[in-house]
C-alpha cells in the first residue's frame, strides 16, 4: 500500500494521533504525515503510505490555505482557545476598514516567531517544555510570506478570514500580532485547512470514512497511487537493464532510456516498462545518464 491519503483531521486530535490512527485501521507500519496541524485545527492533511513516506521533503514547501477565525480583545498564553488570557479584555470597537487595513500589513514576506507553547524546537527541546518551566528562549524570527489574506466577515469581536501561506507558518503567531497591531490583544479562535498546494479539502476523507472503506475493502480507490505522484518531474522510460541499474543505485545510462516524457529538470522520475515507478534521480556527470538518489526497493513492505 503506497501512496497518499487525504485526511479531513477533526479537532481534538494531533496530527500525529491521525498516523496511528490510520495505521491501526489500514494495518500497514509505514505511514506519515506532511505538515502537521494543531489540535484546535481541522482540515486537510497529507498522509503518505508505504514507500511515499520517503518524499517528505518534496511536499514540504507547497503553499497551503486555511480559513480561520480571530477573538479580538485579549491575548492568550497559547495565541489560541487552548491558552489563558495574559491581557485585560477590551471592548472592540474596531471599524471595518480598520481590520482590512491590519491584515493587509501582513501580506508579503516578514519575519515571524513561532508561539512559545509550540512543538518548534530549540536546543533539541520543544519550545512548549520551555514555556512550562517558565523559561523564555531567544529565538530567531523565520522568514514566512503571506500571498494574500482577505477579510470574509467580521462580526466584532470576530474576524473570519481565508489566507494563503509559505509552509512553516504560524497562523496562531498571526493573530496573535493581528491582535497587537490592532492595540486590543486577540487570538487564534478557529482554523480549517482547506489547501495543501494542488491538493484539496473536498477530496479528503474522515476517519469514519477510512475506516468504513477499508473494511469494505475499497480503500484503494481512494490512495493517490505513487506512480502519478509528483508529475512535475519528467517521467523517464528505462528498458529492462536500465531498471536493474537504477533498482540498486547505480547510475543509468542514457543507452537504456527508451523515453522521456515532459520538460528538462533537475529531477527525473524513474519507471521501468511495466509502469513502475522505481526511483528519482539527478543528471549523472557530464549528463551521461542518470543517477538514483531515492530508490524504491521492490521488496520494501508496509504490511503488518
Amino acid at each position: 500500500m503506497n501512496g497518499l491519503l487525504l485526511v479531513d483531521k477533526p479537532k481534538g486530535l494531533t496530527s500525529f494521533d491521525v498516523v496511528k490512527e490510520i495505521r491501526k485501521i489500514l494495518r500497514i507500519k509505514k505511514v506519515g504525515h506532511f505538515g502537521s496541524l494543531d489540535p484546535i485545527a481541522t482540515g486537510l492533511l497529507i498522509i503518505a503510505l508505504g514507500k511515499a513516506t520517503r518524499l517528505f521533503p518534496f511536499y514540504l514547501d507547497l503553499y497551503k490555505t486555511y480559513r480561520g477565525k480571530i477573538r479580538l480583545g485579549f491575548s492568550t498564553t497559547t495565541y489560541d482557545t487552548e491558552g489563558e488570557p495574559i491581557t485585560e479584555e477590551k471592548e472592540v470597537k474596531i471599524k471595518e476598514e480598520e481590520i482590512k487595513e491590519a491584515l493587509r500589513k501582513f501580506e508579503g514576506e516578514y519575519e515571524q516567531l513561532p508561539p512559545p507553547y509550540s512543538a518548534r524546537k530549540y536546543k533539541g527541546k520543544s519550545l512548549y517544555k520551555y514555556a512550562r518551566a517558565g523559561e523564555e528562549p531567544v529565538l530567531k524570527p523565520k522568514k514566512v510570506k503571506i500571498n494574500y489574506i482577505k477579510l470574509i466577515n467580521y462580526s466584532p469581536p470576530y474576524i473570519e478570514f481565508e489566507l494563503e501561506c509559505s509552509s512553516g507558518t504560524y497562523i496562531r503567531s498571526l493573530a496573535h500580532s493581528i491582535g497587537e497591531y490592532l492595540g486590543i490583544g486577540g487570538h487564534l479562535y478557529s482554523l480549517v485547512r482547506t489547501r495543501i498546494g494542488d491538493y484539496d479539502l473536498n477530496q479528503a476523507l474522515s476517519l469514519d470514512e477510512i475506516e468504513k472503506l477499508s473494511k469494505e475493502n475499497k480503500i484503494f480507490e481512494k490512495i493517490i497511487p505513487l506512480e502519478i505522484l509528483l508529475p512535475q518531474f519528467p517521467k523517464v522510460i528505462l528498458e529492462e537493464k536500465g531498471a536493474r541499474l537504477a533498482i540498486n543505485g547505480n547510475i543509468v545510462p542514457s543507452s537504456s532510456v527508451l523515453k522521456i516524457i515532459g520538460p528538462k529538470e533537475d529531477i527525473f522520475r524513474l519507471f521501468n516498462v511495466e509502469g513502475r515507478f522505481l526511483a528519482l534521480a539527478k543528471r549523472a556527470k557530464l549528463k551521461r545518464g542518470f543517477q538514483p538518489f531515492i530508490v524504491f526497493k521492490p521488496e520494501e513492505e508496509s504490511s503488518l
